[in-house]
């Protein structure tokens, strides 16, 4: 198989099977070199399995795939000299303090004890860690954990950094740290592979996007080219009575031509359809004003990335149930 220097990552027909369920089916992927590509999906879309195989922690039924040249089956020790892996489930042992998983993990990669003490030292500072480097890393908050995992994924700094959902269960101000630490990552002229369900995420940090669902791709590009491929925006309309609520979904639906839903939140009293054209949305309002139901506030929306896969796949990202992480062995 030739492969394209330009891309870090390149599968081709790529297939995973566990009995009679094929956790991967057919993906083909293309990751740009210096870049942080986005794979999105719901849980059990097949985004960790597709992972593990490009990390060669599996072995795939069928098809192709190449990491920084290099076959994940002929050539997985080749692959995992080059490489950094985040996965869901953390690699820490929480009776070490977290220099000293820092320590160990540049040990375990050829570090001399120095340099690895140096290098670990350095990750505690950058990810805002130091002040609780020497306490054993069970004593941690759960923010604290994932940077201290991240970090370790980084003690020798990968060509390519696999992030398997490095930022579920993070309060905001620990998604934004991790958020820059992968930007330093690229800038430095790493490349990135981020798997996740937070649709901001996706939007704020992928120069690329691959959108999974039950193991297949089903859309490709940045994210700007995804959201213009959808026409609809989407009109979210608050009222000031809930229990009009059914009679404002019935002439918004007829004045838009589209079907309405309340609001993802559970609102009473939000109803939001997707909708093509603006003078429609003025229309619609002109409906509810002339019915005399009060109108507490409305907005107008540009598509978003859940818009997108809800009407490519027929449900959202958020949708699905959770990937088994402990899977068949190879």
């Amino acid at each position: 198989m030739t492969t394209n220097p330009a891309l870090a990552i390149e599968t081709h027909e790529l297939v995973k099977v566990y009995g009679e369920t094929r956790a991967v089916d057919g993906l083909d992927l293309a990751v740009r070199t210096g870049t942080i590509h986005g794979v999105l999906g719901p849980n059990g879309a097949g985004k960790t399995t597709a992972i593990k195989m490009l990390t060669t922690l599996l072995r795939p039924t069928s098809g192709t795939a190449t990491v920084l040249g290099h076959d994940v089956v002929r050539e997985a020790s080749a692959v995992r000299r080059r490489i950094g892996l985040t996965g869901q489930t953390m690699a820490l042992d929480e009776d070490m303090t977290g220099l000293q998983n820092l320590i160990l993990a540049g040990r375990l990669q050829g570090l001399r004890h120095g340099p690895a003490r140096a290098r670990g030292e350095q990750l505690l500072a950058a990810f805002d860690l130091t002040e609780v480097g020497n306490r054993l890393v069970k004593t941690y908050s759960g923010g604290q954990r994932r940077r201290i995992d991240v970090a370790a994924s980084m003690v020798v700094t990968p060509e390519l950094l696999f992030l398997d959902e490095p930022t579920t269960g993070l309060d905001p101000r620990s998604r934004s740290e991790v958020w820059q630490m992968i930007r330093d990552l690229v800038r430095d002229g790493g490349t990135v592979l981020l798997t996740t369900q937070y649709l901001d995420e996706a939007d704020h940090l992928a120069d690329e996007l691959t959108l999974i669902d039950q193991g297949r791709l089903v859309a490709r590009g940045t994210p700007p080219e995804l959201k213009a491929s959808r026409a609809e925006g989407v009109l979210e309309v608050q009222l000031v009575d809930p229990a009009r609520r059914a009679e404002a979904g019935a002439l918004l639906a007829g004045a838009i031509g589209a079907s309405v839903e309340p609001d993802s939140d559970s609102n009473p009293s939000r109803l939001s359809v997707k909708i093509a054209d603006a003078d429609r949305a003025a229309r619609a309002l002109g409906e509810l004003a002339r019915a005399g139901i009060g109108v507490e506030d409305f907005s107008l929306g540009k598509p978003s990335l859940d818009t997108v896969f809800l009407a490519l796949t027929g449900h959202s990202t958020l949708d699905g149930t959770r990937e088994e992480e402990a899977e068949v062995p190879a």
